[in-house]
């Protein structure tokens, strides 16, 4: 789709707009002069139903009027409104505009109602009804479509209700992660490992780690062929929270599970993103956000509103 951000789209789109508008006022003159020889009764010859005959009358004044209004309006709005390509209008106006301008005002109405959340720790909010039941809102809005409704994740999408974090289950890195995003990625290693019997060896050695079925004598070769992976992982497989590199030594598995899905993610790597939620939210509003995703994984006592 990048191939469609050049500029010759938009001068395409721009020259296809006016030409319209010139093909319809063309339209509009030729139709006006044009002379159609009619019968002696002012017929077309033309005869529906047996008896129902088309006369060849001019077309009315007002419609030729609204044809020419209708042209006249479509100009003025294409000056003032973004419609020839890149041309932003003169009133510059646009529906991201609009859309920010509509989040600011609610931000503003609820700017009160988190105003009383303002200053405390992540484990308070997480203790308090009232800030965890919009917590709930603002995850079923912004975060259910990957992490699901009851946060357990799916392939590919991190479980939040239990202890494993790929960058640090803490408050502060929960909310370090809504507000920036976070962008994962593990290179193909396949290179690195050397044949595809040795891709085989370092599977069950990663299926040993966690104490998954595997098969011994290929584990203990894949051992010394595993270190092209401890950079990231660790020696002992354990990942790397600075890192984002998951945890192989225990039986949670985020892109499936088996010998043969490990040697695909090893294969042909992997690439993750999780979007930044600081243009979407405001900053009170992650700071519940991150009580409320913390909350599900050390399940504090919660008081009642």
């Amino acid at each position: 789709m990048s191939d469609f951000n050049a500029d010759i789209w938009s001068i395409y789109v721009a020259a296809a707009t006016l030409l319209s508008i010139a093909a319809c006022l063309i339209l509009l003159w030729v139709t006006a002069r044009s002379k159609i020889t009619g019968a002696a009764d002012n017929t077309t010859g033309h005869v529906w139903d047996e008896d129902l005959r088309e006369s060849n009358n001019p077309m009315p004044r007002w419609w030729m009027w609204l044809f020419v209004i209708s042209i006249v309006f479509s100009v003025l709005y294409l000056v003032a409104y973004p419609g020839l390509g890149k041309y932003e209008g003169e009133l510059k106006w646009s529906t991201r505009a609009e859309y920010r301008a509509e989040m600011d005002k609610a931000d503003k109405a609820l700017a009160p109602l988190y105003a009383q959340f303002t200053g405390k720790k992540a484990e308070e909010l997480a203790g308090d009804a009232n800030a965890m039941a919009i917590g709930e809102r603002l995850f079923m809005n912004n975060c259910a479509q990957c992490h699901g409704s009851d946060a357990r994740g799916s392939k590919g999408f991190p479980n939040l209700a239990d202890s494993d974090w790929l960058h640090g289950g803490s408050p502060e890195k929960i909310v370090e992660t809504i507000t920036q995003g976070r962008h994962g990625q593990m290179p193909p290693m396949a290179a690195a490992v050397g044949s595809a019997d040795d891709l085989k060896n370092v599977a069950n050695y990663v299926l040993s780690l966690s104490g998954a079925p595997h098969d011994s004598v290929r584990s203990q070769l894949g051992k010394s062929k595993f270190m092209a992976c401890a950079a990231c992982h660790g020696a002992d497989g354990k990942g790397n929270t600075a890192l984002g590199a998951p945890n192989l030594a225990d039986d949670i598995w985020l892109h499936g599970w088996g010998e043969q899905a490990i040697i695909s993610i090893v294969t042909s790597g992997k690439v993750s993103d999780m979007p930044a939620q600081s243009g979407k939210l405001t900053e009170a509003q992650i700071q519940v956000l991150g009580a409320y995703v913390w909350g599900l994984s050390n399940k504090p006592a919660v008081m009642k509103p």
